[in-house]
């Protein structure tokens, strides 16, 4: 299938964002679906069962036997592969990428350079490189701002207030997929894996001026079936943090609008999720509440659970420079604006936590 009349040239991951060339990843589906580059195309040299197959045949017979029968498999997609990738660079210059930079993308990328492709580069080291490169990222200290506030608080909505007022703002739980809690799944889709979430991170992150602070909503290490990256949490427990305190009766009103509308099976499932530490009584409580339809009064129960919880979790913020705001306004708008009013110079730090 493939010859050797091009040498194909490597480039840096730091080159290829400069470059802003469209990128093919030529890794199984399986591959790719576990975590990839933002914006790649998956273009698979093989299915996940073909490399399965090639693999065995490479560590139990031989090299020459696997690459032999990676060719073999590869000669009848020959048109499919140009088709494709055509479509993912119709202007004929692209970057390819496999694991590790090596035969699977090399070979895939001297085909379309064979074949009228104007422009073909590597990257070199593959996904490999570029998952090294993004979390080599987390142990450079970062310029962060972190959003406190009970559940039922509106801070994604406050950190979209914050962007449209030219603030620099990471949505973590968008990212994620996921609100947070027990309840977090509901009207969100499903979670990526936690290397892809890692890499959908590090892409935003990339978007950011590191001269400049960037507000990320306070979170514990997990995302629902997510996790942070430990150098990234561990940065943000030593980050000020700014906590909103809103009374909890304004929260759960806002939890009902919020919630209510996907009916009570999906909430007592939720609420079946943390039985445990709510308690019996509170537990059996609420779910005759859910069942009945009192919304308001089963978020306040919930709510008193989920305000200790946090309490406990603030704590871990070990700087010390927690910046309480009291205010019984849920408008996002609003709280954005009296958030900024307390980030100035003048802006004191009523608590410590050494004195929790």
């Amino acid at each position: 299938m493939f010859s050797f009349a091009f040498v194909i040239r490597e480039i840096e991951i730091d080159d290829f964002w400069r470059a802003g060339l469209p990128l093919i990843d030529v890794r199984s589906p399986g591959e790719f679906a576990r975590g990839h580059i933002p914006g790649a195309v998956n273009i698979p040299l093989f299915t996940d069962e073909e490399r399965a197959r090639i693999g065995t045949l490479y560590t139990r017979v031989s090299a020459e036997k696997a690459m032999t029968k990676g060719l073999e498999l590869a000669e009848p997609r020959r048109q499919w592969y140009l088709e494709e990738s055509r479509r993912a660079a119709p202007r004929g210059e692209v970057a390819v990428h496999c694991w590790r930079g090596g035969l699977r993308s090399r070979s895939f990328a001297r085909h379309l350079r064979e074949n009228g492709f104007e422009k073909v580069v590597i990257i070199a080291g593959g996904y490999k490189a570029y998952r090294q490169h993004a979390l080599a990222f987390y142990e450079n200290p970062l310029n962060l701002r972190i959003l406190g506030g009970y559940t039922g608080s509106g801070k994604t909505e406050i950190l979209g207030a914050l962007a449209s007022r030219g603030e620099q703002i990471i949505d973590l739980e968008g990212l994620a997929c996921h609100k947070g809690s027990s309840f977090g799944s509901i009207g969100c889709g499903c979670q990526p894996t936690t290397e892809q979430f890692e890499n959908y991170l590090f892409g935003a992150f990339r978007e950011t001026d590191p001269c400049r602070p960037v507000w990320l909503e306070d979170e514990s290490h997990n995302i629902g079936g997510v996790n942070l990256p430990l150098p990234l949490w561990l940065q943000m427990q030593k980050s000020p943090a700014w906590f909103l305190r809103i009374p909890r009766e304004v929260r759960a009103s806002r939890l009902v609008k919020e919630y209510a509308g996907y009916g009570p099976r999906l909430l007592t499932e939720a609420t079946g999720r943390i039985a445990r530490r709510l308690g019996g009584e509170n537990c059996t409580k609420t779910l005759e509440l859910i069942s009945g339809g009192h919304y308001q009064d089963a978020a306040m129960i919930l709510l008193s659970y989920y305000d200790k919880s946090y309490e406990r979790a603030l704590r871990l913020h070990s700087c010390g420079d927690v910046r309480e705001i009291i205010t019984d306004c849920i408008d996002p708008e609003k709280n954005a604006a009296l958030l900024l009013s307390y980030c100035g110079p003048a802006a004191v730090s009523i608590r410590k936590q050494a004195a929790s």
